[in-house]
């Protein structure tokens, strides 16, 4: 049976993705922030650590994982802490103001990233939970790239994002002047181009996204102060000085990742 089979193995890729993450100091800073000592969780329940708490992972075929316990916990609050941060709130009123340096965002947002690396990024669960928009893209980009239309777009979360980059097998990424590995309004983006001078196509795929500063500022986007942009790198299609890779290439990772 597929189901039995296929939730024993994603429950076991989560829980090895989460072993190898090391979270303690972004607990403790969260137990310090808010309180946790105080709460009805540590008062009435007897949870009083969030270290020593342990993570109950579930799965279920064609559809999202989940988790239970301190890793949902901390992916929660710091998500509420970052988007008062975006929503331009004073810094006193930003989780208690209880996050003061720049070094404190970067640990509490490890439960953030630490979550998604979990739930979204081992290739049992991704290429699962990324199966329909991988078709899809397919579609679009390759099956159909002469009849379908010049702009495509697509709207998601985070998690799609995630699932989507392990499902396609890209190459680590690092966003600039960002603490979040998937920002709030992000893009994807996939652009196919064509070198007239030596008669080639060629994909481009970069990462678009806002700052932390130009979200909470709620900076216009312009020419003179455009969004930060990170070219992304597929496994299978390497990509040149300009960030681009034979469009070829990228159909057979493409057609691979839908079959």
């Amino acid at each position: 049976m597929i189901l039995p089979r296929f939730r024993q193995q994603a429950v076991q890729a989560m829980e090895k993705a989460r072993s190898q993450l090391h979270l303690d100091e972004s607990y403790k800073l969260l137990e310090q922030i808010t309180h946790y000592q105080d709460s009805p969780s540590c008062k009435e329940k007897h949870q009083c650590s969030l270290i020593d708490a342990k993570d109950t992972f579930s799965a279920n075929y064609q559809q999202e994982p989940g988790v239970q316990g301190p890793l949902k916990v901390g992916n929660s609050l710091v998500d509420a802490f970052t988007l008062q941060y975006y929503e331009g709130f004073p810094m006193d009123q930003v989780a208690w103001g209880g996050i003061h340096t720049d070094r404190q965002w970067k640990v509490l947002s490890k439960l953030k990233n630490g979550y998604q690396d979990s739930l979204f990024t081992s290739p049992t669960v991704a290429r699962n939970v990324a199966a329909p928009l991988v078709k899809y893209i397919d579609k679009v980009l390759v099956a159909d790239r002469v009849s379908a239309p010049k702009v495509t777009v697509l709207v998601g979360h985070d998690s799609n994002i995630a699932s989507l980059l392990t499902a396609l097998d890209f190459k680590p990424y690092q966003l600039h002047d960002q603490y979040e590995r998937t920002p709030i309004g992000g893009q994807l983006v996939f652009q196919r181009w064509h070198d007239g001078n030596a008669n080639r196509d060629l994909m481009k795929i970069e990462y678009v996204y806002q700052s932390a500063r130009q979200l909470r500022n709620a900076e216009a986007l312009t020419l003179k102060s455009p969004a930060q942009r990170v070219t992304l790198e597929l496994k299978g299609c390497p990509v040149d000085a300009n960030g681009f890779c034979p469009l070829d290439k990228f159909d057979n990772v493409m057609n691979t990742a839908a079959k």
